[in-house]
Formats: structure tokens, sequence, C-alpha cells
């Protein structure tokens, strides 16, 4: 199954009243249960991509299908309610909300999509089972490492059952080491629940850990690599 489709995708900017040409005609497809890299320089387009695929931004021109819905003409509330039932994001800051506990973080998408309590109470527990986090419920954010923290991140995307996961420098703020595991978790969950991972990347072990590695400048795509 289809899950992303890029036709012709451009996205312009203006900045300082400059038209900055951000994305220049990407043409990209990805497959259910793909775990993917989009690698370039600072301003090369891929956090663009990424943000344009998780229904965060709008397109100037092209298509882009999101599970063969495009997106192309749809209303900041429309892309919104796509973003909320589809997808799931991990980004570098972890951007977990300081006042709730871990589980009420992870339940938060939940109770947007109206899930039963019974139903959040047992899909929470099994998704910080599977990100190693038992015992953790209760804890606030600032009482757990980096590392802790980006694995209820990684649950608080998953938990909602998203066909894509779209992580944005996901192990940036990370020692190796604990990049490593956060890495080796996503694959593991990539395997076990199949859901597509698109990341956007300058890690070298991310491009290491990615089974199809994509290379962007300047808007446009240099290079798309599927590993043995």
């Amino acid at each position: 199954m289809t899950v992303v489709k890029a036709e012709n995708v451009v996205k312009d900017y203006g900045l300082n009243g400059q038209t900055v040409h951000a994305l220049r005609g990407v043409n990209l497809e990805f497959q259910g249960g793909e775990f993917a890299a989009i690698a370039g320089p600072s301003g090369s387009g891929k956090s663009t991509f990424l943000h344009l695929a998780g229904c965060l931004d709008t397109l100037t021109g092209g298509n882009l299908l999101i599970g063969g819905t495009n997106t192309a003409n749809m209303s900041r509330n429309q892309l919104a309610l796509l973003r909320r039932n589809s997808i799931g994001f991990i980004f570098q800051a972890y951007n977990l909300i300081p006042v709730l506990s871990v589980e009420e973080n992870i339940s938060f998408p939940l109770s947007l999509l109206g899930v039963s309590q019974k139903e959040i109470k047992e899909r929470t527990a099994k998704i910080l089972s599977d990100v190693g986090l038992e015992g953790y419920a209760k804890r606030k954010p600032k009482e757990m490492s980096g590392g802790q923290q980006q694995r209820v991140a990684i649950a608080r995307a998953l938990v909602k059952k998203p066909a894509l996961i779209l992580a944005d420098e996901p192990t940036a703020n990370l020692d190796s080491t604990i990049g490593r595991e956060i890495l080796e978790l996503m694959v593991k969950l990539n395997k076990s629940e199949g859901t597509t991972f698109i990341f956007s990347t300058h890690d070298q072990m991310v491009m290491d850990f990615a089974r199809r590695l994509i290379r962007i400048r300047d808007g446009q795509i240099e290079s798309d690599q599927i590993k043995g």
C-alpha cells in the first residue's frame, strides 16, 4: 500500500521580501512498512518535505497524497483532522507536555480521538511495555533522561496506531549510545507494527539504520537508494 506519494511537489516561502524555493518539483513514493531517511544539508528541503507530509504546512504546487488522500486543496482544518487520525510525529525536542505524567502524555492523542477509557488504559500500558518504560507511567518528563523522554515521544506517536510516523532529527539531542538504542527500538517497532517511518536527518547513524536513503539538495532529489 502506498502511504505517501509526492507528485511534482513545490514549496516556496517568502523571506525578507525574497522567494525561497524550498522544494522544486519533488517526486517520491513510500510504501507501507518502509524505514526510510531523507538526508541533506541545512536548507536542503528535508524538513520542509516532512512538514508537508505531516500536514503541518500547505503546498505551493503539485500533489501530495497521504494514504490515497490528496492534501493539495485541503483546508487547514481538514489537514489537522488527517494529521490527527493518520500520522504520528517524533521531534528532536521531544515536545512532551511538562505538567502531564508519562501515561497522560501518551494517552493524550487517544483522548482527542474519542477512544474509550478502557481501551486508552490498555493501549497505553501495552505501548509503555513495548518501549521499555514499565513503571514510569506516573513520572513527569523532567524526572526522566533525554533517552527516556524520546521513548515516551515514540510511544505517544505509536499509540494511535498510525500508518505513518515522521521523525524529524530524532537523535539530535541524544548521545551516540542512547541514539543507537532509540533507533534499534524504532526498527523493532517498525517490524512488529508494520508502521512506515520516514526520518529527516543529518545523523550518519540514522542513515546507516535506514533501509532506504534519499539525499536531497537545494529542494531536489539527488539520489534514492534501496539498501540490500
